[in-house]
């Protein structure tokens, strides 16, 4: 395993048809937007999407979701104890908790990537882990149109007294079709603290590239969700002279003129700045 020896910046697009990218709970599960009108995608939404896709691959997973637990566990306090090395560091009186972090770093990428805050209830020790991947929320290129839709319910979900009837209304909500965009970083300094390699590095950007595989649902239909472009940008160097916020700054995204709300991918100029020295690896669907 080769250590991460250049930082990492990347950006991608995303296209959602038809579909609720990621619903607000606090909104009736609506699609997330902000106060202008422009749809978001939380960061924490796009990281749970990366850790399945890294499952998928056949890595091991810390943050699992309940429909995809592979180890047996029924949560992650569970998880750190069927760990023979952590259980045996936390029973210790005084815990190391540099030990303890590093153990749980080479366990699972997604605390190496991510980081992680072991915390638990009866336990004595506490470590928080700081990953060196980090994803910005994304947010849509123009305010989007959000449809909804009523529906009805065919069959009782429960019978006697409790039960409701056949027709009982409910309400989707979908996009009908906008343009995100999000960033990340990959920073080599605490890459070397929590064992990150290159060989990770790779991992993320193939599950970048295939964000939506495995994750249909009634609200995301197959095909629904799309990545469209990847930007790679690998650095000469751990600190190069380029910041996040300027490579990041590169891609342009605008609506062509003279139409008031775009209705597909090609609806959109998108032009990349040049930046000396940093050419970015470019996966493109």
């Amino acid at each position: 395993m080769s250590a991460l020896e250049h930082k990492i910046d990347f950006s991608v697009i995303i296209t959602a048809k038809n579909a609720n990218p990621n619903g607000d709970p606090l909104n009736g599960n609506r699609p997330r937007e902000n106060y202008d009108g422009f749809g978001e995608i939380s960061d924490v939404c796009i990281k749970r999407k990366i850790r399945n896709r890294l499952q998928d691959m056949g890595e091991r997973i810390f943050v699992q979701s309940d429909d995809r637990c592979d180890d047996g566990f029924k949560s992650l306090h569970d998880r750190v104890k069927g760990s023979e090395k952590l259980a045996a560091l936390s029973k210790q009186k005084n815990t190391d908790v540099d030990l303890f972090a590093k153990a749980a770093c080479e366990e699972w990428i997604d605390v190496r990537s991510f980081g992680q805050v072991f915390a638990f209830k009866g336990d004595s020790v506490s470590v928080g882990v700081r990953g060196p991947v980090s994803i910005q929320q994304a947010v849509s290129a123009s305010p989007i149109d959000i449809t909804s839709m009523q529906i009805t319910k065919s069959v009782n979900g429960e019978s006697g007294k409790e039960s409701k009837a056949s027709d009982t209304m409910g309400t989707k909500h979908r996009v009908d079709f906008a343009v995100y965009v999000f960033h990340g970083s990959i920073n080599c300094q605490l890459a070397e603290k929590t064992g990150f390699t290159a060989e990770d590095a790779a991992k993320i950007k193939t599950a970048l590239e295939t964000l939506f595989e495995n994750d249909c649902s009634s609200a995301r239909p197959e095909g629904s969700m799309e990545v469209r472009c990847v930007y790679w940008y690998e650095h000469d160097c751990k600190i190069p002279k380029y910041s996040s916020a300027k490579v990041h700054r590169l891609l342009k995204i605008k609506l062509k003129d003279g139409l008031d709300r775009p209705r597909c991918f090609e609806d959109y100029d998108i032009t990349l700045e040049p930046l000396d020295d940093l050419t970015p690896q470019k996966f493109e669907v």
